[in-house]
């Protein structure tokens, strides 16, 4: 039996899908160290699996003392940045390599809370398609150090409407068309899941029967239920497949 760690670095938002609701139940057994939906449906797959998956999630980074920030440039300042690089205890990308053989990285929503272009600079925080380019470049880059680890990375989740306009929608969705079309490449150790497709179904922003309330931009208990299954059918795909049997979203 091939044995395959994988790790989710998350926040709030990636623990709905883990779990598969928002409710304060699930949130205390989840705490609990109890299985939720995405650790149920693996348990139930390796049963009849020739592959069995040990999955693990952890917050990344960190509140304390990174701050609550998963941003493409807080991937690129703990990764690959040489002035921050290794200074937090958050892990690095050679020790999660070193441990685990799919890493799986995803971004909340304030990510498409992105301002107009100023001059690139891969240094800064700034939220800007030309800063954004650049250190997914970079990541994309770093990644490919490592061939025998296989990368998945979720594209940006969306804002309810309530809490962005069109202009930041429209650049939002360019960042995540030029993932999908130009930095997503094939036959390398990187592989993306549509988390943008599956919340805006085609649109621009978090669909109203998606979010938690019309002010809160985490998606709630309805949409989790939907999608969980597909995100474990991405992964299996990833890992067993390359990817070629699901579309980006996980759908067959």
């Amino acid at each position: 039996m091939n044995t395959v760690k994988v790790i989710f670095l998350h926040h709030s938002l990636g623990k709905i899908v883990w779990t598969g609701s928002t409710s304060k139940w699930v949130k205390a057994q989840h705490k609990l160290g109890l299985k939720t939906a995405v650790p149920k449906w693996f348990s139930k797959y390796n049963k009849t699996s020739d592959y069995k998956y040990d999955l693990e999630e952890i917050d990344f980074p960190k509140r304390d003392p990174y701050g609550w920030k998963n941003f493409p440039y807080d991937y690129y300042n703990l990764w690959i940045n040489e002035d921050t690089k290794g200074k937090y205890p958050d892990p690095t990308l050679e020790e999660l390599t070193a441990n685990y053989d799919v890493v799986i990285l995803k971004h909340c929503y304030p990510v498409s809370k992105m301002e107009g272009d100023t001059l690139a600079d891969i240094k800064s925080n700034q939220k800007t398609l030309a800063n954004y380019k650049l250190q997914y470049q970079a990541l994309k880059e770093k990644f490919h150090q490592y061939p025998n680890t296989k990368f998945i990375v979720w594209t940006s989740a969306a804002l309810n409407k309530n809490r962005t306009n069109e202009e930041e929608g429209l650049r939002t969705r360019e960042f995540v068309e030029w993932v999908r079309d130009e930095w997503d490449t094939p036959e390398d150790n990187v592989y993306l899941w549509d988390f943008y497709e599956l919340e805006t179904q085609g649109g621009l922003f978090l669909k109203d029967e998606f979010a938690e309330s019309e002010r809160d931009s985490h998606p709630n208990t309805q949409f989790a239920q939907m999608v969980y299954p597909l995100f474990c059918r991405r992964i299996v795909d990833v890992v067993e497949s390359n990817g070629t049997t699901t579309d980006l979203t996980g759908r067959k």
